[in-house]
């Protein structure tokens, strides 16, 4: 795929802004999938699943060392992906984990929510640095969202928009459905440290009360 042969070809080294290698390196060893979708019924699921399985690879991330969930997941779903060797989320974290050592997000077309929440949940200059997304460029977001829903719903990915690092990923028109508007964001403590000391003090819990479009985002497991 071609997103894939960009990242091999970038040198997976932190110094050209990708991750590097397995736990030797001091490079990404975990690695989280929300939302991937059901592949069971949907081929575009299944690529993203395909391209997720080579991306373990090449940074030599056991794929034991690699969540995922989605709500649509079926039981046999679950299976397959528990024979593959991923370990399966029981339960909807609504995005909000907390990483402390570089763990690699994979998150294809997943809603601002989403997104939001994982940065508030990590919204410290220590722990943004552990982040690696790959999933919709966070720019592209913000162009197509307008900005008062932006500053109003989604503040952490407003600002993190401002001082994040993207490296977009070229699709070829036959995967265009597939892996349009990805990136790979990652967060440099220089830039993390333009925002002025009071971004970080007693980041607020994200609420969506105004928002329909939630998608895995929700208040119950389903």
């Amino acid at each position: 795929m071609h997103s894939f042969d960009y990242i091999l070809r970038a040198g997976l080294s932190t110094r050209a802004g990708v991750p590097q290698k397995g736990a030797e390196s001091g490079g990404v060893q975990e690695s989280v999938c929300y939302g991937l979708g059901s592949f069971s019924t949907c081929v575009t699921a299944r690529y993203q699943l395909a391209l997720l399985l080579l991306l373990l690879d090449a940074l030599e991330i056991a794929v034991e060392r690699c969540s995922v969930y989605d709500p649509v997941f079926s039981t046999s779903e679950c299976e397959t992906l528990r024979n593959l060797g991923f370990k399966v989320i029981l339960e909807n974290e609504e995005g909000k984990r907390a990483v402390h050592q570089p763990t690699l997000f994979y998150l294809m077309h997943c809603g601002k929510a989403l997104y939001n929440n994982l940065l508030w949940r990590n919204w410290n200059c220590h722990d943004l640095v552990n982040l690696v997304v790959i999933g919709n460029s966070f720019l592209g977001i913000q162009e197509r969202t307008l900005q008062r829903e932006l500053e109003r719903d989604y503040p952490y990915l407003l600002t993190a928009t401002g001082v994040c690092e993207e490296t977009a990923l070229p699709c070829s028109q036959r995967f265009l459905d597939v892996f349009n508007d990805t990136s790979l964001i990652r967060f440099r403590p220089e830039s993390l440290r333009q925002l002025p000391a009071s971004s970080w003090t007693d980041p607020e819990e994200p609420q969506y009360q105004h928002c329909q479009d939630l998608e895995i985002i929700r208040n119950h497991n389903t």
